[in-house]
């Protein structure tokens, strides 16, 4: 009887063994397997890190590209304040101009806001603002072409006339030439 009872713990004990090894073969593989998947998920968050860091400094550059923009451009609505006082000046010298009334007085008129017109334009070019050229061909990103003319002088598309002068800050347009532009035929 003893003797069974030593087969069967020898049994039992290889028994023991073959499901000891089979368990840590089991174990071995289930960590190999979970080493793999953890790599592969080690792999996609670097990958996420990677996109997300890229599109933070793309978001960083753009914010600062912005804010150099709004600093370069801040002064624009100010100085397009500033043009319809320009106009009026240079209307009250055309009209002056045009008359036929030749006083002293008239003439010290006509010299205060011809200093003053010049003193403005050199504040505003100073300041980024220049006057948009009309000694060109018809740009309709620069003019508005508001009315046609016949003018065999010229060609067609040639600005006519300057009705309201336009003017940019910087390179951006901040009210374009009212023109007319000849049309022959």
């Amino acid at each position: 009887m003893q003797d069974e009872n030593i087969e069967n713990n020898d049994e039992t004990n290889e028994l023991d063994k073959d499901s000891s090894a089979e368990s840590t073969n089991t174990d071995s593989i289930n960590t190999e397997e979970l080493l793999k998947q953890k790599d592969l998920q080690i792999k996609e968050l670097e990958e996420k890190y990677i996109r997300t860091h890229a599109d933070f400094e793309n978001i960083k550059k753009r914010l600062e590209r912005d804010k150099n923009q709004c600093l370069e451009y801040a002064n624009e609505n100010i100085l397009k304040d500033f043009l319809p006082i320009l106009d009026t000046l240079e209307s009250a010298l055309n009209g002056i101009s045009s008359t036929n009334i030749s006083t002293e007085s008239i003439k010290n008129i006509e010299a205060g806001i011809k200093l003053t017109i010049d003193n403005f334009m050199k504040a505003l070019n100073k300041n980024g603002v220049e006057v948009i050229d009309t000694n060109s061909n018809f740009d309709p990103n620069l003019h508005n072409a508001i009315m046609q003319v016949k003018d065999e002088s010229k060609e067609d598309g040639e600005i006519a006339q300057v009705i309201q002068k336009g003017y940019k800050y910087k390179e951006r347009i901040i009210r374009p030439s009212m023109v007319s532009i000849t049309k022959n035929s």
